[in-house]
């Protein structure tokens, strides 16, 4: 097996903590003994957990001394929940480090190596980058940018609509782009929406039919905290936290009501959707997925907030009096970095990155 091999073996073990290790990334880690055979394997797990650094020296036990260890990200050299997994290493004789891509984190950033190196070890980094690289965008995004990585989704039909007509709610996508839409809320950190999206739909904004391990977070950018008291996403507190983001100069009144309900109120100075985006990055909130409406995804989008596309299109249309994606702005969907096209029962979905994953 080659270099690339054993990386995409390690990068397999990082999958497996999709959905579960945030604000930490996704990472996985194998030790190969001197003959190439495969000794331990390790993911992480969840936040505040052992290291997959640390599992897979565990397993390994003796077989590690003289054995090389692949690893999707920098192994860290500082001690926060957990110890730095570089003392780790050294202790179990890894004679060679094989790393996909640098920690952008401040804490890490190349120290990692550095200290390996000091300590005899020959490190090698770039094996798998791209694949490492796209599989924690939103961990490098709040590292370098400081806010959350911003999925936007719509469902938009073959006219460039989104709804019927303003206020309506409309629900046109099949069972099959359903579960699927499903299964992205059971990834990401946060859920969002403006407050038009509140007021016309009145959505409960929880994770159907799909297991979702840790909390969600429910986020609505209402400005003037219009959004109702009795609305339906403040009666699912216990599937996880609802931040109403809002200006500074909001009502006291409003504020005061909706904290009553149990909403927690991001009061932010900045008039952009950019100051409200660094707040939630602020809070740890590394993924963001923008459900909508029009006005709120044309923001995200000519603020340069938008790093993921992902659009199911379906195969009706709505008419004249519908309510038209981003306001009628062209996203110009054959751009996107990456981009592909799955066909969802009689939907289709398109996915990219707006700018390349790095």
């Amino acid at each position: 097996m080659t270099s690339d091999d054993y990386m995409d073996r390690a990068l397999f073990h990082a999958e497996r903590g999709r959905g579960r290790t945030s604000p930490n990334p996704m990472v996985g880690a194998i030790v190969v003994s001197p003959d190439g055979v495969v000794v331990g394997h390790g993911t992480h797990e969840r936040a505040g957990g052992p290291h997959a650094e640390v599992h897979a020296l565990q397993m390994a036990g003796d077989r590690s001394r003289g054995a090389t260890l692949y690893c999707t990200l920098e192994p860290c050299n500082h001690s926060g929940r957990t110890g730095p997994c570089t003392v780790r290493i050294v202790e179990a004789g890894i004679a060679r480090v094989v790393a996909a891509v640098e920690d952008p984190n401040p804490l890490v950033r190349g120290q990692g190596f550095e200290y390996l190196r000091q300590q005899g070890i020959d490190v090698q980094v770039g094996v798998g980058a791209e694949r490492a690289a796209v599989l924690n965008q939103p961990f490098f995004t709040a590292m370098r940018a400081h806010r959350p990585f911003v999925i936007l989704k719509a469902a938009v039909s073959l006219d460039g609509g989104i709804a019927r007509r303003a206020g309506e709610r409309t629900q046109w996508t099949g069972t099959v782009a359903d579960r699927h839409a499903q299964r992205l809320r059971a990834e990401v950190d946060a859920i969002a929406v403006g407050v038009g999206t509140i007021l016309a739909d009145n959505p409960r904004l929880t994770v159907r039919d799909v297991y979702r391990p840790r909390p969600l977070t429910r986020v609505v950018f209402d400005r003037a905290l219009r959004t109702p008291p009795a609305a339906e996403v403040l009666s699912t507190l216990d599937a996880g936290p609802v931040i109403i983001v809002a200006g500074a100069d909001a009502s006291e009144s409003r504020a005061r009501a909706l904290r009553e309900r149990g909403a927690d109120i991001e009061l932010v100075d900045g008039a952009t959707l950019a100051d409200a985006m660094r707040r939630l990055g602020e809070r740890r909130i590394l993924s963001l997925l923008l459900e909508g409406g029009a006005r709120i995804h044309r923001a995200a989008w000519e603020e340069g907030l938008v790093d993921l596309v992902r659009l199911y299109m379906t195969p009706q249309t709505l008419g004249q009096e519908a309510v038209m994606f981003m306001e009628g702005h062209t996203l110009p969907t054959a751009t996107l970095v990456n981009r592909r096209v799955e066909p969802l029962g009689d939907d289709v979905l398109i996915e990219g990155y707006v700018h390349r994953p790095h």
